[in-house]
């Protein structure tokens, strides 16, 4: 069935947090319906509509930041009451807008998710889970990595209070009172939770998940544990999933997944004759997607998807028809009343900017006057994300600003590559860069206007660290820019995994010295991506990585006075070691160190690298085929004497001209690797072989895998 949903804009409040918005719900169905959501300058704002027109129905005072929304009410009762979260602070609203609660939980870390079940009150600090009866403390539960959101299954299917944490470690907890019941592991970060159908299904334990990387996932979770039943995964690389509803848009009478992203995307998935969910319908709105729900708004009887977006446009994607278009020659009959309402906002919109002249006078001749001048910096919000990318190897850097962007300057004080992203409309162009004095990129990003959201790509080397900083000037007057800084770690390529391939032979490293365990964790999360700031609780910790590029594992584990890394990657082991060293000794620590290197993880490294440098080298040897061929296919009109492989290049020419205009990069990154892998063998063997790297990179191009296998073998000689 295709679904065909048209955009309509109602309102615009503040800057909004991720799942601040909720459809109050109404008795009758398909009765329109109020909508509730606050913003970051501490409103909330609930409206209807009539007659095609705004209806506020209350708007508060500002005050301390809005993070999360949610309605609640007695179990047995409408969930119409709006319970809002600020700082560490729960209120409570009517549908009318009359406060009856406010509740100071003196936590010590802010709220940043809520979860509210008749008199059952679950709040999420950043590792922090509380929950509250009655708004009276009941379990407490400390967890070892961020929580990014927390649910409840219903108390009206399901007995016991169970609530699920969704952490940044690639984790749902399933919590029993105060203490953890099961963990469940997941494709990705897990960024938001719902319950399918809102209820959680017939039992009251179905619950969907959205991740960072883009994943959606459905689970059961039993009192036992969890049934794992099918999994979404994100092949054309969209935004990572903000925000995830249920709702049967489709009138088939099962609910549909609605999903919103951070790069503005708006997703319908239903079910069809197959047991995973196909895609429906997908939208791009300009912003990120900060809440989705579906309901009935603009018009009584017709089903709607209603998105917030991080600016604080309220939108919806009606399933009402609307006006058809109009042809050449056509004239649309505009009745009186509508051409009144048109001319009386033409004049508004004309008086508002003659009043925006006036003030921006003013305020130029207050600013340049010598005796009492005035200048204020204006205030604008930035979110920002950078993410790891499995699939490439490569950061994203998500930049959105709730005014226009006029540019983005990029520093980095370490040598990047920046990717071409294909969403990205603005301009590029690079500066000179003096690496002596440690600045390695200098590029400048001008954007078009109306451009709010920037996307960028940048691949890091590792071993090599430092800070990426980014200059974001908006389109205001006076001119101001923000600097947002983004750490280049030393294993930034590393990504947090669940299990290790125990077949695998390992090389070890192991440090003991007069440390805490807190002292080890904090080199440790200098060193690696994914690693959470506070100490995880515990004596022991045990992290598992591996690498997005060539897929070489490291296993991490340390305790106070102790630490042991393992990989099958001698240059991973070597970066760990370069790097735990140097922080234990700007701290005065003694280290005793001694290593264990295998010499078969040599071959099986060199053989992970093996396939992409021949594609690399294969490349360039097809583009310098090109222009011959091309000549070639000038002056002959019958090209079957050819070989199909030289047809093949002609056909391909334009691909592979445009994949080559990266491929030096890919292949210097390559040669760094072997050479850098090479160094490292003979390192921990005690030999300094750095004179022996030109004979290495003459064999690299005249590459055949058993030369270089040889040569890693004699050490050159």
């Amino acid at each position: 069935m295709e679904l065909n949903l048209t955009r309509v804009d109602y309102l615009q409040v503040g800057v909004t947090c991720p799942r601040t918005m909720r459809l109050l719900p109404e008795k009758k169905t398909k009765a329109a319906q109020k909508v509730a959501v606050g913003d970051q300058e501490g409103t909330l704002h609930c409206f209807g509509m009539k007659k095609g027109e705004i209806v506020q129905n209350f708007k508060t005072l500002p005050g301390a930041k809005i993070s999360r929304l949610e309605l609640g009410g007695p179990l047995d009762a409408v969930q119409e009451k709006i319970f809002i979260s600020c700082g560490s602070e729960v209120k409570g609203f009517s549908k009318k807008g009359k406060q009856f609660l406010g509740f100071d939980t003196n936590l010590t870390e802010s709220i940043k998710t809520m979860w509210v079940c008749g008199s059952h009150l679950l709040l999420g600090g950043s590792y922090i889970f509380n929950h509250y009866i009655d708004c009276k403390d009941e379990n407490y539960f400390l967890s070892s990595d961020h929580i990014n959101d927390v649910i409840c299954l219903p108390l009206k299917k399901v007995s016991n209070v169970t609530p699920i944490l969704a952490c940044q470690d690639r984790v749902l907890r399933a919590i029993d009172g105060s203490d953890l019941l099961y963990e469940v592991e997941v494709a990705g970060p897990p960024q938001t939770m719902a319950l399918f159908g809102r209820d959680g299904g017939e039992n009251g334990d179905e619950i969907l998940y959205g991740t960072s990387d883009g994943k959606i996932g459905f689970v059961e979770i039993g009192r036992e544990h969890p049934i794992h039943k099918w999994e979404i995964t994100n092949d054309k690389r969209r935004g990572g999933i903000q925000c995830i509803d249920t709702y049967d848009i489709t009138a088939d009478g099962v609910p549909d997944i609605l999903v919103g992203r951070d790069d503005g995307q708006v997703e319908v998935y239903a079910y069809d004759m197959a047991e995973d969910p196909t895609m429906k319908f997908s939208q791009s709105l300009s912003e990120s997607v900060s809440s989705i729900q579906g309901g009935v708004v603009g018009s009584g009887g017709h089903d709607e998807v209603v998105c917030c977006t991080y600016a604080g446009w309220i939108q919806g994607l009606t399933s009402e028809p609307q006006q058809k278009a109009v042809g050449p020659g056509q004239k649309v009959a505009i009745s009186e009343e509508s051409q009144t309402k048109i001319t009386a906002l033409k004049h508004e919109m004309e008086e508002l900017q003659r009043k925006v002249i006036h003030e921006r006078e003013v305020y130029q001749h207050a600013a340049l006057s010598k005796k009492d001048g005035i200048s204020a910096l204006p205030q604008f919000n930035i979110n920002d994300h950078f993410t790891l990318n499995k699939d490439d190897a490569s950061y994203n850097l998500s930049i959105e600003v709730q005014v226009a962007i006029d540019n983005v300057l990029l520093q980095s004080d370490v040598p990047i590559d920046l990717l071409d992203v294909e969403k990205n409309s603005a301009v590029i162009s690079y500066s000179a860069c003096d690496s002596e004095n440690g600045n390695f990129l200098l590029a400048t990003y001008r954007c078009q206007a109306n451009t709010t959201r920037l996307e960028l790509k940048v691949r890091s080397i590792e071993g090599q660290y430092g800070v990426l900083q980014a200059y974001i000037t908006p389109r205001i007057q006076p001119k101001v820019c923000q600097v947002r800084q983004y750490l280049i770690k030393p294993l930034s390529l590393h990504q947090r995994i669940h299990k290790l391939d125990e077949s695998r032979v390992m090389n070890t490293l192991k440090l003991t010295g007069n440390f805490s365990l807190a002292e080890i964790h904090s080199w440790v999360n200098q060193c690696l991506p994914e690693i959470p700031e506070r100490t995880p609780p515990g004596d022991s910790v045990r992290f598992y990585f591996m690498s997005t590029f060539l897929e070489t594992q490291l296993d991490c584990s340390y305790r106070k006075g102790e630490g042991i890394f393992r990989s099958d990657n001698i240059s991973t082991i070597s970066i760990m070691k370069d790097v735990l060293t140097k922080e234990a000794t700007k701290r005065k620590i003694n280290l005793n160190i001694s290593y264990e290197v295998v010499d078969d993880t040599i071959p099986a490294t060199l053989w992970r690298i093996h396939p992409k440098l021949e594609y690399q080298l294969l490349l360039a040897k097809k583009f310098q085929l090109i222009e011959a061929l091309k000549e070639l296919q000038i002056h002959e009109q019958d090209l079957t004497f050819m070989s199909p492989e030289y047809r093949q290049i002609l056909d391909d020419a334009d691909k592979l001209q445009e994949e080559y205009k990266k491929q030096p990069c890919r292949l210097e990154r390559l040669y760094g690797m072997i050479t850098d892998l090479f160094i490292d063998k003979f390192k921990f063997k005690g030999s300094n072989v750095k004179s022996k790297v030109p004979q290495l990179l003459e064999v690299l191009d005249h590459y055949e895998v058993e030369n270089l296998m040889e040569f890693f073998n004699t050490g050159g000689n």
